[in-house]
């Protein structure tokens, strides 16, 4: 049903929304800024996600959460920023944004214009910014604890968008979104909107409708809808990683009747939106997955959010000389900012209690915990190893830089915003535990989505993020036997470095490494030369191919007769499978216990072959006792559903090379990415990576560890 066959009186003018509304105070005006100060620019060094609104060179408004990690946004200057967007829509003209602080209340918003694209990478001239007060989002309890909990069917009355598979139950249990409009003058908005328990309410398959309650009476939204009613949204369900993208045209009403379906207390809203829907998808977001905004680690706690209200009133004083000496004279008064936050605290509270709703605390001012489940690392350096190989050196550039600390022959999950895309790779560290460098060298794969990136695209000052450290394939105190061939010495590196670093008593080295050219011969150098300055505690032997042959089961018998190693030896193996095979069985055939061999296998998950297009429910259990049922939306692995509405997931590298994710399916169909690094027997056992899984069906998991997880997968994945 459209709007022209609706009874309901529709506002027209700018002078019919101020009769209603009224006009916002001065200061809220004078509190825009016109470039980036050094508190937008903190906002954005910590915000993980954003709104952003634009329409593409075809005039379709569109509204997407863009983001992944803390950091996503590149300060160019202070008129220019940039980011990447995954979506193929080239976004043109103005454009808006509404940066969000997992915890915090207020939101820095930003409006501009598009001033350049390369690929996926969009810059963005910027015209305003401002801080929005907590209102919205504490409206929506947006930051609270998600209901962990599936909504039931939705009944919608006749055809139409609304119609479609999720939308009505996401819009059922959504207290969130971000609303983008567009004025006559060429200029962009994008606006919070909050409203427990839903923000919007379907009138039809084609109608919904929004309350506009009292704010600060700014009502961008609504002056830019009486000139152009063209608009979009992308709404937000805490606990779920999708987001709801709608676009359609919008009206402002103020029919008594109608607002009265949403009063609170018997205080409907000041007026209404009415928006004929022409589109309406739910779908997965990397941006709101990677981001983890549902989980309390992420929350920004007193001690480490930025200061908002400081920020905005910084703001107000910069365009009022008066004002100015107000502010800086009151902030300098010791502990007056935890007042003026409590005293702006209270004054929401006591705002929308008026309006009806119950006493709501302000987000984001609970003390923080956990780690962030991406560690947001900086290039150092981009080193050449090889024709074909490379070592990247990262330092850390979290709030609170660190060491990084892992046991030498552990891997690292790196994550890249690739083409727009967050795209991971496990490789293993290279270096020795506890520096404030990390190293990870990768090898270039031919046809290599990852690794192509690394050796092409990457340069000194590029942003990735890190998670781990993960894998069981880690040296002890005791003499070590290694068997490498090709990138497969990189963890042993890492433990030869480690272990020529410490004490002499901890057990001698041998390294049998096979490479196909001397060229190709990773750390060459490096090896050489703690060959010759550690004598009885490291030898190195060479197997080139090329020169002479393959390496076999006999080569490896005659090395380690010559060897003759201790009883107390353990025997670390990493390369291509057929080389690992065989030495195994060389080992078997001397009796070497199997506890005293360990292996790493090449595992990449490359692609799923079938993925369900609608939403669908999964239930967790652990021990037969249920602990949640969420929503995995299209494009959601199990794993990043999960942990979205902060259930206890295992997981380590979420790439599918470890199986620390494995779960079993107790119900339901799912497909997952293959290669993976699950066994045959837990296959026939019923069990998946919830890393690289998506159901086909609505699922039910048990994530109670089994006996034995299997073989750990490697850390170098093969790419594809």
């Amino acid at each position: 049903m459209n709007w022209e066959n609706k009874n309901l009186h529709r506002l027209s003018t700018a002078t019919e929304v101020e009769a209603v509304v009224g006009r916002p105070a001065p200061m809220i005006v004078r509190k825009e800024i016109s470039a980036l100060d050094a508190g937008c620019r903190l906002i954005l060094d910590r915000c993980p996600a954003a709104a952003f609104g634009y329409r593409d060179v075809g005039g379709t408004s569109r509204t997407t959460i863009i983001g992944g990690a803390p950091g996503f946004v590149r300060v160019r200057s202070a008129t220019r920023f940039s980011f990447f967007l995954p979506e193929p829509g080239e976004p043109d003209g103005p454009v808006s944004f509404c940066f969000l602080l997992p915890g915090v209340g207020e939101i820095l918003r930003v409006n501009g214009v598009i001033a350049g694209r390369d690929g996926a990478r969009v810059t963005v001239g910027v015209e305003q910014a401002y801080v929005h007060c907590a209102q919205a989002v504490m409206r929506s309890r947006l930051w609270h604890p998600p209901v962990r909990s599936a909504p039931g069917p939705v009944a919608v009355a006749g055809d139409g968008p609304l119609r479609g598979p999720g939308v009505a139950e996401f819009l059922a249990s959504s207290p969130f979104l971000a609303l983008s409009t567009w004025d006559s003058a060429g200029g962009s908005d994008t606006s919070p909107r909050g409203d427990h328990p839903a923000v919007a309410h379907i009138l039809d398959g084609r109608t919904l409708v929004i309350a506009d309650r009292k704010g600060n009476k700014r009502a961008d939204t609504l002056h830019n809808l009486v000139h152009d009613d063209r608009l979009s949204f992308a709404a937000l369900v805490p606990g779920r990683g999708g987001v709801l993208h709608v676009r359609g045209r919008g009206a402002i009403t103020d029919d008594a009747a109608l607002l009265a379906t949403m009063a609170l207390r018997g205080m409907p809203p000041n007026l209404a939106l009415v928006v004929d829907v022409e589109h309406a998808e739910v779908s997965g977001s990397d941006a709101v997955t990677r981001a983890r905004l549902w989980s309390p680690g992420t929350h920004l706690g007193r001690d480490t959010a930025p200061d908002l209200v400081a920020i905005g009133g910084a703001h107000l004083a910069g365009e009022s000389a008066a004002a100015g000496r107000v502010v800086r004279a009151v902030a300098a008064i010791p502990g007056m900012s935890r007042l003026l936050r409590r005293a702006m605290d209270r004054a929401y509270r006591s705002g929308l209690g008026k309006q009806g709703y119950d006493l709501i605390e302000p987000g984001g001012h609970e003390p923080a915990s956990g780690g962030l489940p991406e560690r947001p690392v900086r290039v150092v350096q981009v080193r050449r190893e090889t024709p074909s190989t490379v070592t990247l050196v990262l330092a850390d550039t979290g709030p609170t830089p660190g060491s990084f600390d892992f046991r030498p022959g552990q891997f690292f999950t790196l994550v890249a915003d690739i083409d727009g895309r967050p795209v991971r790779r496990a490789y293993s560290a290279s270096s020795a535990p506890g520096s404030p460098r990390l190293e990870v060298t990768v090898k270039h794969v031919d046809g290599g989505h990852f690794s192509g990136h690394v050796h092409h695209g990457l340069r000194p000052g590029d942003r990735l993020a890190v998670r781990g450290p993960a894998g069981s394939f880690h040296a002890g105190p005791h003499p070590l036997v290694l068997v490498a061939a090709g990138s497969g010495v990189t963890p042993m590196m890492s433990m030869i470095r480690t272990r020529l670093a410490g004490r002499a008593e901890d057990g001698r080295i041998d390294l049998l490494y096979s490479s196909r050219r001397a060229e190709d011969v990773i750390f060459g150098s490096e090896l050489n030369r703690l060959e010759r300055e550690n004598p009885g505690r490291l030898s190195v032997t060479h197997v080139l191919t090329e020169r002479d042959g393959r390496l076999g089961a006999e080569g490896m018998r005659r090395w380690l007769d010559r060897l003759a190693p201790t009883d107390s030896a353990h025997y670390y193996l990493c390369g291509p499978e057929p080389l690992m095979e065989t030495v195994h069985a060389v080992l078997t055939g001397l009796a070497v216990p199997g506890q005293r061999v360990h292996r790493e296998r090449y595992a990449s998950a490359a692609g799923v072959e079938r993925a369900s297009t609608v939403p669908q429910e999964m239930t967790v259990e652990r021990d037969g006792r249920p602990l949640g049922t969420v929503v995995v939306d299209p494009g959601q692995t199990l794993l990043d559903a999960g942990l979205a509405a902060g259930l206890p997931m295992p997981y380590s590298c979420t790439v599918g090379s470890c199986g620390d994710c494995v779960v079993r399916l107790r119900d339901g169909d799912a497909a997952q990415n293959e290669p993976n690094c699950l066994t045959p027997r837990q296959r026939a056992a019923g069990y998946v990576l919830a890393c690289v899984g998506s159901p086909l069906s609505k699922v039910t998991l048990d994530i109670t560890e089994p006996n034995s997880r299997g073989a750990r997968a490697v850390a170098d994945a093969a790419e594809g």
